[in-house]
């Protein structure tokens, strides 16, 4: 993953994959070009084996302020397509940080708005630090919610608080995003990459099948009936005792000590 970005800034660390949206003269707002940025990292984070872990965060004390509108020709997708092929372009993103089958970490300072407080609620975990701040803002811009919010939200929070989000578009301390379930934890702004970076190494050194697996299945666990689930756990777990990972697990506890996950 060698390629140069113009809105995004990309670090690897031991198997750790730090994204940060970087347009901090417009609050890390994201145009067609960071979108497009985007999708290509998703992509590649999906099938870099190298990569165990994405962490997503924005430059300069934001998370993302949403999308930037200044352009509308230049959503999503190409420049001047119809607005509706260009959404789509949008929806296929979200979908495919949905997908991404390996943890990912929302690291949020600031303001994570509109699509941008999407965009952290989409992945598998939220940090937020003292100081971040979330909402919903589409109907103050007169526009209903996108970037599968109108799908996560109700699963995290309940309907009747995601309608409650939606509809009026407030402001969210990060303590009320904690209260309304849609943060894992709120930890000192400095404290905050410290933080995140622990979650980050746990989860890398951790055994990336079993955890993809448990993923696509807490994913998918609103669709299905328990006996589904059910099956769905026994294949996974099948596979899982036929990999390196599972027998050094064994290993280990057997000798006391702990485990070292190679990711086979």
């Amino acid at each position: 993953m060698s390629t140069e970005y113009t809105t995004l800034l990309v670090d690897r660390t031991d198997g750790v994959l730090t994204v940060t949206m970087n347009r901090p003269e417009r609050k890390n707002a994201a145009n067609g070009t960071m979108w497009r940025e985007l999708g290509s990292v998703f992509e590649d984070v999906a099938v870099d084996r190298e990569v165990r872990v994405m962490v997503l965060t924005g430059a300069a004390g934001a998370f993302c302020s949403g999308a930037d509108l200044s352009d509308p020709s230049d959503m999503a997708g190409r420049p001047g397509d119809p607005f509706l092929v260009q959404m789509r372009a949008l929806g296929d993103l979200a979908l495919r940080l949905h997908r991404i089958p390996k943890p990912t970490i929302a690291k949020v300072g600031g303001v994570a708005a509109g699509a941008g407080m999407s965009l952290a609620i989409g992945c598998d975990l939220v940090v937020a630090g003292s100081s971040a701040r979330f909402s919903q803002i589409f109907a103050k811009r007169g526009m209903s919610v996108d970037f599968g919010a109108s799908w996560l939200l109700p699963r995290l929070i309940g309907l009747h608080r995601a309608k409650e989000l939606a509809f009026f578009a407030d402001i969210l301390s990060a303590d009320e995003a904690a209260e309304f379930g849609l943060v894992n934890r709120v930890v000192a702004d400095e404290d905050l990459d410290a933080f995140v970076d622990g979650w980050a190494r746990r989860l890398a050194d951790g055994p990336t099948l079993a955890l993809s697996m448990t993923k696509s299945m807490l994913n998918g666990a609103f669709a299905i009936s328990m006996e589904h689930a059910l099956e769905e756990e026994s294949r996974s777990q099948a596979v899982n005792f036929g990999t390196e990972d599972t027998r050094e697990a064994i290993r280990a506890f057997m000798e006391k000590r702990s485990p070292k996950f190679q990711g086979r």
